[in-house]
């Protein structure tokens, strides 16, 4: 599988993938590169609608005239812990950060989100955020509002009384909830229709339908969250080493 930068010739064969309606695998396939790859090309070059392939390739190269040296050293200096690779820990954290732009989010919701995730803590305050992530507080205060809007993150006072934004256990379960909540509304405005649009019409037919497929889906999301909530509290198996140092010495 080819690594390296993606070249004008394949940027033109994303567009014209695109223009298809392909699914990203596809156009991946026929590229033979990962989709991640595919998918984080287009998401931060404007989308599926909007992508150019030449206006793609000239801002990937201003992007790597911008980093040059200075960058580069910049980014050595920054320790990762517990012995992480900075290049590999940056990688990961752009295409986690495609795959919630994928899901719906703004580029900056997204970012923010990814960026908390992939904290050993789990909380950072709004200067934190904005240091990290090298924009405006205001960008993240948008951001933030937003994804507290949506319960994907909490607000908590640290000691110091600042503001900390945090992701943890709980916010997967409350969000799958709010989800399904957000099911509920459509549902019963769809049997709202019915009765507008006179029962056994074509059009209260198919509102109905969709009324009863939405509960059902909703029922099962909400049945699943607390059926599995627990798992969101696990914690990693200790593996034989692990036990093997848990062990008392008697000799």
């Amino acid at each position: 599988m080819p690594g390296g930068r993606l070249t004008q010739q394949e940027r033109q064969q994303i567009a014209l993938g695109l223009a298809d309606s392909l699914p990203y695998a596809e156009i991946a396939r026929r590229l033979d590169r990962p989709t991640s790859t595919v998918t984080r090309e287009v998401m931060r070059n404007g989308g599926p609608i909007a992508y150019r392939a030449d206006l793609a390739h000239r801002a990937t190269e201003r992007r790597a005239h911008r980093r040059g040296p200075a960058a580069s050293r910049g980014a050595e200096s920054t320790s990762q812990p517990h012995g992480r690779d900075n290049e590999a820990v940056a990688e990961y954290e752009e295409t986690f950060t495609t795959v919630l732009m994928a899901s719906g989010l703004s580029k900056m919701s997204s970012r923010v989100l990814t960026c908390l995730f992939t904290t050993d803590a789990g909380s950072l305050t709004a200067s934190q955020l904005a240091q990290r992530l090298q924009v405006s507080p205001a960008s993240i205060s948008k951001a933030i509002a937003f994804l507290e809007s949506q319960s994907l993150v909490r607000r908590e006072r640290d000691e110091r009384r600042r503001d900390r934004y945090v992701v943890d256990d709980e916010l997967f379960y409350q969000a799958t909830i709010a989800s399904a909540r957000s099911n509920d509304q459509l549902m019963e405005t769809a049997r709202q229709g019915v009765a507008i649009l006179g029962p056994h019409t074509p059009a209260a037919t198919r509102l109905e339908n969709i009324a009863r497929f939405l509960d059902f889906i909703s029922e099962s999301i909400t049945r699943a969250a607390e059926q599995a909530r627990e798992v969101l509290h696990a914690k990693p198996a200790a593996t034989s080493n692990d036990a093997a140092h848990a062990r008392p010495d008697h000799g």
